[in-house]
């Protein structure tokens, strides 16, 4: 859509929201975008060789190859999973084709009460590497609104996939993201999240089945939790070929709402390597943070670790920084910015100068 379109069916503050969900609108530095308001497909288009990109409906209806991997990896981990789906994202990249500017796709709560429940599907053929973006957001009209994202994918024989996930919600809003990723013999599949804004309730816990040999997969996330708000957000990685790595680390900051940092790491082969890190920062009396690590093996030869740590800022780096002209409030901005440092994310300069500009503006305005 041109600007004019912009401005004819969203308001300029939901321009704004959506932007703050990583939507580039001038699709300058895109590689392709996707856009679902509510329950309508609104554009999609490829601005690439090598990138398919339509709803998940279109794509079952006119690929036919497309139905095999509809609900396959949660059939792979005997779950169940909601088909009262209506729209979400089929992504798929060609065989060892490298995407420099990131694909985004955009998920927009528009009505109020409104039930939103997408299913997304991504295929990253053999060899190839992208970056895709997603971002999740409401309108301030979206009162009571509810969001449930099925994604499913598929990373091929040596294929990379780089994740990030960002939800701009509001108070009211509950959400419910589902993802199982299918990860092949020397594939990579990064995952980053990141939460800055209000929110009801989110409960996540995205799973990694590293299957082929030489498979990595990395869970990342920044959380930002307001008082009223439960974050219970986890990730989890079956580690089944030899040789795969994997890591889950976590940084939340409450400030007065309850997050839950679950992680699992199962190792069930030879000669893996694992990490698991939550680490807090409760700056509210009413804030709580609950950190649950899991790790299991049916081997010996293995090398897995975790750590954890939850605390509050100390009062000699707030003085300090006062003493250097800082107002209180714009010291503990400052600490928390330095906490929940972006670099934990494995992104793009790109994307990552995005994710700190949002960062820094969210953490102004919520001090």
């Amino acid at each position: 859509m041109n600007q004019k379109e912009w401005n004819n069916q969203f308001e300029p503050h939901e321009i704004e929201t959506i932007s703050s969900s990583g939507m580039d609108l001038s699709e300058k530095e895109r590689s392709g975008s996707f856009l679902q308001k509510d329950n309508q497909v609104q554009f999609y288009r490829s601005l690439s060789e090598g990138i398919e990109i339509m709803s998940t409906e279109e794509a079952l209806k006119k690929l036919p190859e497309v139905r095999e991997y509809y609900g396959k990896n949660f059939s792979l981990l005997n779950r169940d999973f909601p088909k009262d789906t209506e729209g979400g994202y089929f992504v798929r990249v060609k065989k060892g084709k490298t995407v420099e500017l990131p694909i985004q796709a955009c998920l927009f709560l528009k009505a109020q009460g409104f039930k939103q429940k997408v299913h997304n599907i991504i295929i990253i053929e053999e060899g190839a590497r992208v970056y895709l973006i997603t971002g999740c957001s409401a309108s301030k009209a979206a009162n009571e609104g509810f969001h449930l994202g099925i994604s499913e994918f598929f990373i091929q024989k040596g294929a990379y996939l780089n994740f990030t996930m960002i939800h701009s919600w509001k108070e009211d809003v509950s959400v419910k993201p589902m993802g199982i990723a299918l990860v092949e013999e020397g594939a990579s599949f990064i995952s980053n999240y990141v939460c800055l804004r209000p929110v009801r309730e989110i409960v996540m816990y995205p799973t990694a089945v590293l299957s082929g040999d030489n498979a990595r997969a990395s869970f990342n996330s920044l959380i930002l939790s307001y008082p009223g708000s439960l974050q219970d957000i986890g990730s989890r990685v079956i580690l089944r070929g030899k040789n795969t790595q994997a890591e889950i680390i976590a940084r939340a900051v409450s400030l007065g709402g309850k997050v839950i940092s679950r992680g699992h790491l199962k190792a069930e082969a030879k000669d893996i390597k694992a990490h698991l890190e939550c680490r807090g920062l409760i700056l509210s009396e009413t804030g709580t943070i609950h950190a649950i690590p899991e790790m299991e093996s049916d081997f010996r030869d293995v090398d897995m670790s975790h750590e954890a740590a939850i605390g509050k800022i100390n009062r000699e780096e707030i003085e300090y920084l006062c003493s250097r002209g800082f107002t209180k409030n714009e010291a503990q901005s400052i600490i928390v910015r330095g906490f929940m440092d972006v670099n934990v994310l494995a992104l793009p300069e790109l994307l990552k100068k995005d994710i700190e500009a949002l960062e820094e503006k969210t953490l102004k305005a919520s001090f």
